[in-house]
C-alpha cells in the first residue's frame, strides 16, 4: 500500500516521540524486574499501591494510565502471587480496596531501588541543565 500524500513527519510527532521513549525505558526496567517475575503492568500497580497506599481498581486505572483490563490482570497476578490483598470497601460494599502485603512491601522495597538506578542513569546521560528542563517540560506538559 502507498503512503498518503499528506506530509507529515511521525519521527518529529511530539506524542509518538514520548511514547517511543517511554516503551524503550519501560523495556529496559522490565529487564530488571522481570527476575523477580513481575510484568510492566504489575510493577505499575505495586508502584502505585507502594507509594500511595491503599485503592480501589479505578483509581489505580488513572494513576498508572493503563486500562482497566490490563490492571485486572496486573492485580489477579498480584494477588496469586501473594502480593496483594483485596478487601471489601466498609463505605461502598460494591468496589474491593486493594493494598500490599507484607510479601508485596518486600517486593516494591526490592524493585523501588533498581527504579531510582535506572532513573539516575537515564538522567546521568543528560547534562545537568537539561535534566532540569528535561523536568520542567515534562511538568508543563502534564506529567
Amino acid at each position: 500500500m502507498k503512503p498518503m500524500s499528506i506530509s507529515f513527519d511521525l519521527a518529529a510527532f511530539l506524542p509518538y516521540r514520548l511514547a517511543v521513549v517511554a516503551a524503550r525505558v519501560s523495556a529496559r526496567f522490565a529487564q530488571q524486574y522481570a527476575a523477580h517475575g513481575v510484568s510492566i503492568p504489575q510493577w505499575r500497580v505495586l508502584a502505585a499501591l507502594g507509594s500511595f497506599g491503599e485503592a480501589h481498581a479505578t483509581r489505580l486505572v488513572a494513576l498508572t494510565t493503563m486500562d482497566k483490563v490490563k490492571v485486572s490482570r496486573a492485580v489477579a497476578g498480584l494477588i496469586e502471587a501473594g502480593h496483594l490483598r483485596r478487601r471489601a470497601d466498609a463505605q461502598d460494599n460494591r468496589r474491593d480496596l486493594l493494598a500490599l502485603t507484607a510479601k508485596g512491601r518486600r517486593l516494591y522495597a526490592a524493585l523501588v531501588p533498581l527504579a531510582l538506578r535506572m532513573q539516575a542513569e537515564l538522567l546521568a546521560a543528560l547534562p545537568p541543565g537539561e535534566a532540569v528542563a528535561l523536568d520542567a517540560a515534562l511538568a508543563r506538559l502534564g506529567g
